[in-house]
């Protein structure tokens, strides 16, 4: 694929009279930037209350727009060309409803800023690993020496790299649901759907509703556009007539794993042990970057020096630490039953598995059979420890634990020789810590902790 470097495209002429934002967050900074390049006016609405959004509306005046905040934002009657919506909001809210009930145009970030854009777009959704295939995505692209950000649900928001004074070769866009919602012509160079499984329940009514959404990804392609898929999930784009390639590390598909190689077509083309990965569900991402350097001209071997030394995001199975040949594994991102259930699958030999937190009303023994070969024990924490381990009962040995600290101990003091320890929660944190990078970050000093007090095993990574 020859790369033609594209700055963004916007045409000062043909402005509108006004577009609404909607949310003062960092993705309505950055819709508001790029309205302001489009509109006389730009309005910022956000239902919070005014007090807490000082700051907010203070920048935002700054920059041109006005803010309206409180009880008037979702009162708003004044003539709009269109309103762009963050991703954050549910779209059945009233601040929302005021728009599509009076047949004003309501779009996305993503949207608003793909019509200004016109660099190939490589989108990436999934329930899980969007942020590290992003990333990767971004480096496979740089080192191969092509001006490429990552934006989106992970990073900036698009309208800021539109914006960008820098042409672009390209974009890795990290997408999620909430985002693929309000599209219309959003229409990715390469469309990438990672895995799928029951999450944001909250926000939709049914697991229908939230594929639906996802598949809104496939909406506008067409024969020469690629749709990168996970083969388990394949038939959800059988509608699109975009090309498509498969993959999968558990099964058939055109890339396939087997002894720690990545294979095309049943040939080995990476060696995936050669990288600072962990977990089969990451070759699985890798295989997914892969297929896409493939469509864009990029060798397997430049993809294999690009994430020679890359380390996955912070509690993504990161590795944390050692002691005493014990490899400590930090995966607090994984909060919902798929992310642990991928965690477990991508354990090579079973681990001491460390989980449980916030009760959001899960079922455990939906992944017992997961467990199987990958747990030798489990201990568990938080809200929902004496649920997981009577849901468990009989499929694996359950020890209880009041502290992370306690967990860590324990988790320790069962390890066989040279056996990993693997924090993966399964559920939110929020029971006991203020979000899952503190539970992650408290995980890593407990395991410093040890380690001092061991004073064995390697520096902490």
């Amino acid at each position: 694929m020859i790369f033609n470097p594209v700055f963004s495209m916007i045409d000062p002429a043909s402005k509108v009279g006004c577009i609404a934002v909607l949310g003062a967050g960092r993705s309505g900074k950055g819709a508001a930037a790029l309205a302001l390049r489009l509109a006389e006016r730009v309005v910022i609405l956000d239902g919070a209350a005014p007090e807490k959004l000082s700051k907010a509306a203070a920048d935002f005046r700054g920059m041109g727009a006005e803010p309206v905040f409180g009880p008037e934002a979702i009162a708003f009657a004044d003539p709009v060309d269109y309103a762009v919506q963050s991703p954050g909001i549910d779209p059945r809210q009233p601040i929302v409803r005021q728009f599509t009930d009076r047949g004003i145009p309501v779009i996305g970030e993503i949207e608003f800023a793909s019509r200004h854009f016109r660099a190939p777009v490589i989108a990436i959704t999934g329930t899980n690993g969007k942020t590290t295939t992003t990333e990767m995505v971004g480096a496979v692209l740089r080192h191969a020496g092509l001006r490429a950000e990552c934006a989106g649900n992970y990073g900036v928001p698009f309208s800021e790299i539109v914006l960008s004074e820098e042409p672009q070769d390209a974009v890795a866009l990290e997408v999620s649901s909430f985002q693929l919602e309000l599209l219309e012509q959003f229409r990715p160079r390469v469309a990438v759907w990672l895995n799928f499984a029951p999450d944001h329940m909250d926000r939709y009514e049914t697991i229908e509703e939230y594929r639906d959404a996802k598949m809104r990804i496939f909406e506008n392609l067409g024969p020469e556009e690629l749709i990168v898929i996970q083969s388990p999930i394949a038939s959800f784009a059988d509608a699109s007539p975009a090309r498509k390639v498969t993959f999968s590390a558990f099964g058939a598909g055109d890339y396939t794993y087997s002894d720690g190689w990545i294979l095309r077509g049943g040939e080995r083309i990476f060696d995936f042990s050669a990288t600072r990965l962990r977990g089969v569900h990451n070759a699985e991402n890798v295989m997914a970057v892969l297929a896409i350097a493939q469509e864009l001209g990029i060798s397997a071997s430049t993809v294999a020096e690009a994430l020679k030394a890359y380390v996955a995001p912070a509690h993504r199975c990161e590795l944390v630490g050692e002691i005493d040949g014990h490899e400590f594994i930090n995966d607090s991102k994984a909060t919902n039953l798929h992310a642990l259930e991928s965690s477990l699958r991508g354990q090579l030999e079973p681990v001491i598995l460390i989980a449980g937190g916030k009760d959001k009303g899960l079922d455990f023994t939906e992944i017992r059979d997961a467990l199987s070969g990958k747990v030798s024990h489990a201990v568990l924490i938080g809200e929902t420890r004496e649920r997981i381990a009577q849901d468990w009962q009989g499929v694996v040995d359950c020890s209880l634990a009041g502290s992370l600290s306690e967990a860590v101990e324990e988790a320790l003091r069962r390890a066989r020789p040279k056996q990993a320890i693997l924090l993966s929660p399964g559920t939110s944190s929020f029971d006991m810590f203020t979000s899952y990078e503190d539970r992650g970050d408290s995980f890593r000093r407990e395991v410093q902790r040890l380690q001092s007090s061991c004073g064995a095993g390697r520096e902490i990574v």
